[in-house]
């Protein structure tokens, strides 16, 4: 071989080896973060401590406070506006039922059953999506019952000690405004509350809506595009009846009609809302939903919003945070692609690259995070799904890189009886700090959202076992959970298909 060749072969190999180096070592983000032990042992036991105390108080709803009124945007375009609306976790708002749970470790066990009773419902919503059944076609567990743009903020509260949904608001509803607290869902378009007449209603915190006592309560006609823009609609005397099924047993069927809510300072009018006389399943607590999904009937699109964001509190927290509409971006925001499934509009799809786990980059297809021609496989961001879901063959790799990346860091491996979902976790009891291995998500643009350690390893008890707070699932799309969007501001850019991550305390 001439030496020319030779001085060529030996470039070749060293390219290949730098190319191959670059595709495995990350710089962008530390290899490792520090989980404060203590602190989040703490958090477990103030839960269940009398001297617990939720800074985040229901919200009065004074008609001679609100500054203005708005309309949405199926009645008539409207002004911009500044509202606030709190979130708040479940642990704050359903005080008395997390006492119920006794320990910490029967209220996690609570929460990831709910969480399986989410993820089923999700997939099963999809799959009808895909497959082209009707929810028309289906009949609820225990059969049928009686049948513009504004610049808006709102408080936000977890919820996880009953029903379903992590995090909830204070809503008014009607004219003069009831207070309500309504589950947020970013898997749901369609707003709903019960109302009554009963003939089959859930407990809630707050005492049932009646339609009578509001003078902006107004039925839609069958006719009109709201009644034509649901899944599942019936008439009956020209008035539209609507009704919702999760796929996990729960529903909602009652009169579809317009509404005037309070968001903080301002009354929104002409919102349409299920009024529901029927309703069953796993809501216990909460007045009805407040849907966020990208669908016609959702609440951002009523609103004719351009973007909308939260900031999900720790759902062991005592405080409340904020849900906003149509503020910018914050300067600081990680973004990546937001996408849409065209099989079903109202799921928010992110544009993921790939993962990486103490600072080196999993071996894992771009494809693996890809919607494909019939509709299947993506990642969506969800605010009711608790635990970050990615395809088996994905978390694997996750899992086994997190695993190799604790040794030699006196993290010592643990079995859990009783929360099956997890399959990597760890007995922290004799520590009061521990670095382990940053997860982070890649996107295509080329930034990266580095995970605390907080969203990755969580406590699921008071003595010291956490857990590696991902899982593998078989269903047709990964999730984004509120675990790992904790402490993290969300922004959804609609108008320029982008959602942000902002690292902040909320």
């Amino acid at each position: 071989m001439s030496s020319l060749s030779y001085i060529i072969v030996i470039i070749i190999i060293i390219s290949s080896a730098l190319n191959f180096v670059h595709s495995r070592t990350l710089t962008e983000t530390t290899s490792t973060t520090t989980l404060d032990v203590t602190a989040s042992l703490q958090k477990t036991q103030n839960v269940f401590s009398s001297s617990y105390n939720p800074k985040a108080t229901p919200q009065a709803f004074n008609q001679q406070k609100q500054k203005q009124t708005l309309s949405s945007s199926s009645s008539s375009s409207s002004s911009s506006s500044s509202l606030t609306l709190e979130l708040h976790t479940r642990t704050s708002f359903l005080r008395p039922t997390t006492h119920s749970h006794g320990d910490y470790k029967s209220l996690t066990i609570a929460r990831l059953e709910r969480d399986s009773a989410r993820l089923k419902s999700l997939t099963t919503r999809l799959h009808l999506a895909l497959t082209g059944i009707l929810q028309s076609d289906l009949e609820p567990l225990g059969g049928r019952g009686q049948e513009q743009e504004l610049d808006l903020q709102g408080p936000i509260i977890s919820g996880t000690s009953q029903g379903s949904g992590e995090y909830f608001s204070r809503v008014g509803i009607g004219r003069p405004p009831t207070p309500a607290y309504m589950v947020l869902d970013t898997g749901s378009d369609v707003n709903w509350l019960q109302c009554a007449p009963c003939a089959d209603c859930y407990q809630q915190a707050d005492p049932i809506f009646e339609p009578a006592s509001s003078a902006s309560y107004s039925p839609l006609s069958c006719e009109t595009k709201q009644c034509k823009s649901l899944d599942v609609s019936e008439c009956r005397n020209d008035t539209c009846l609507y009704e919702v099924a999760y796929g996990d047993g729960s529903y909602t069927v009652g009169d579809f009609v317009t509404e005037t809510l309070t968001v903080g300072s301002a009354s929104v009018n002409n919102v349409a809302i299920g009024c529901g006389h029927n309703n069953e399943g796993l809501f216990i607590g909460a007045a009805g939903l407040l849907g966020l999904g990208g669908g016609k009937l959702s609440f951002p699109s009523q609103l004719n919003a351009t973007s909308f964001s939260y900031c999900l509190v720790d759902r062991d927290s005592d405080s409340a945070s904020t849900l906003e509409f149509n503020s910018p971006l914050p300067p600081n925001a990680v973004t990546a692609p937001l996408r849409r499934n065209p099989k079903v509009d109202t799921f928010y799809y992110v544009g993921v690259s790939g993962l990486s786990v103490g600072g080196e980059s999993l071996r894992i297809p771009e494809t693996a995070f890809e919607v494909d021609s019939g509709g299947n496989g993506g990642i969506i961001i969800d605010s009711g799904t608790a635990v970050t879901r990615l395809q088996t063959e994905t978390y694997n790799s996750l899992r086994d890189a997190f695993v190799e990346g604790t040794r030699g860091r006196g993290l010592a491996s643990t079995k859990t009886n009783g929360v099956a979902l997890f399959d990597t976790c760890y007995d922290l009891s004799s520590k009061t700090s521990v670095e382990v291995p940053t997860v982070a998500f890649h996107f295509p643009n080329g930034k990266v959202l580095a995970l605390a350690a907080e969203n990755v390893l969580i406590p699921v008890d008071s003595t010291g076992t956490f857990c590696l707070a991902f899982a593998p699932t078989s269903s047709a799309f990964s999730i984004i959970g509120n675990v790992q969007q904790q402490r993290t501001r969300v922004a959804f850019d609609l108008a320029n298909s982008l959602i942000g991550f902002s690292s902040t305390k909320c």
